[in-house]
């Protein structure tokens, strides 16, 4: 578990000096001290550790690092949003143009076609397990991975990994609110008798791996490259095959975001990347969709359940860099 700021679902604020200067939270002091920055990479189980937090911060909400916790969260939403396109609705599925989607309003809609249509029920009324109703009016489904399987988190239905629309999932590289916390829009309350998450059902499990929710088989999850490492190979040069090197420095301030609270200068962040990123795809230094998909995949992990505003971000910055190539000489990002 790691601190959330009073009244948010936003991680508590890092120190300052973390956000004065961004690096990596493998590189982070902090940690090590037993302070809480970086979000979700502070998370402990040490518990004179979280009686010294919350002793001393009875105002900090929960969170809880899914990835370490062996959970796999369901997220759905209820937004008050037009559906995207149709390819879009349930990923992989097709919905022919004659089928009325009339009525189609929120995850819990999408969550229970793709149910119905594999003949079970949706994990919405799964009584077996811990549901959380959230503030908004959505609700979280928690689930126990089984089998160490290294699932992977998502965010709606965007073009990369996802399992439906207005359905985020929860893995690693996340974190979720735990049931009691209250922030200023209510309060994530548990709904029915369980409060334990139960295993994931096997169904269910498949549709995740369908949809990319596992690494490719024999292909290891990818690790964090340290900073270091980063700027190593861009000093070296990075053209287009080079580009993660030549991302690494960009993204490290948006990943940074993570470990701040909401409101800490993420638009601005994000919006310097992407004008820098503009820069480099004009300057063909990098394949423009593969950034794209760089900074998205950066922002959201920062700031889930924000694509909406992390896209118009991304594109106001974009279309600004693109106008100003970076020469490949121009090391300074």
């Amino acid at each position: 578990m790691h601190p959330l700021a009073p009244g948010r679902k936003t991680p508590a604020a890092n120190c300052a000096d973390c956000r004065l200067h961004p690096h990596a939270p493998a590189e982070c002091p902090c940690l090590p001290a037993g302070r809480w920055c970086h979000g979700f990479h502070a998370a402990t189980l040490d518990q004179e550790r979280i009686g010294r937090w919350w002793g001393r911060h009875p105002e900090f909400g929960v969170g809880v690092s899914c990835g370490p916790a062996d959970l796999i969260v369901i997220d759905i939403d209820a937004h008050s949003s037009p559906p995207p396109d149709r390819d879009r609705i349930l990923p992989g599925i097709p919905i022919a143009d004659h089928v009325d989607l009339t009525g189609l309003a929120n995850g819990f809609h999408t969550l229970a076609v793709l149910a119905a249509l594999r003949g079970r029920s949706s994990p919405a009324e799964d009584t077996g397990t811990l549901r959380v109703r959230t503030p908004s009016g959505g609700l979280h489904v928690w689930y126990r991975v089984c089998n160490n399987r290294p699932w992977q988190s998502s965010v709606g239905s965007t073009r990369g990994r996802a399992l439906a629309w207005q359905v985020d999932i929860r893995a690693r590289g996340s974190y979720i609110v735990a049931p009691g916390t209250t922030i200023r829009h209510g309060t994530y309350t548990p709904v029915g008798d369980v409060r334990t998450p139960g295993p994931l059902p096997d169904w269910l499990a498949q549709e995740l791996q369908r949809t990319g929710h596992l690494p490719a088989p024999g292909i290891p999850a990818p690790r964090p490259v340290p900073p270091r490492a980063r700027q190593a190979v861009l000093e070296a040069g990075g053209g287009r095959n080079g580009s993660h090197g030549v991302l690494g420095p960009v993204l490290a301030p948006v990943e940074a975001c993570g470990g701040a609270a909401e409101g800490m200068g993420f638009s601005d962040t994000l919006n310097r990347a992407a004008y820098t990123v503009g820069g480099l795809v004009a300057a063909g230094r990098l394949h423009h969709a593969e950034a794209v998909e760089a900074l998205r995949q950066a922002a959201r992990t920062a700031r889930p359940g924000q694509e909406r505003r992390i896209d118009q971000i991304i594109i106001s910055g974009l279309t600004a860099g693109l106008k100003r190539p970076l020469p490949a000489e121009g090391r300074h990002l």
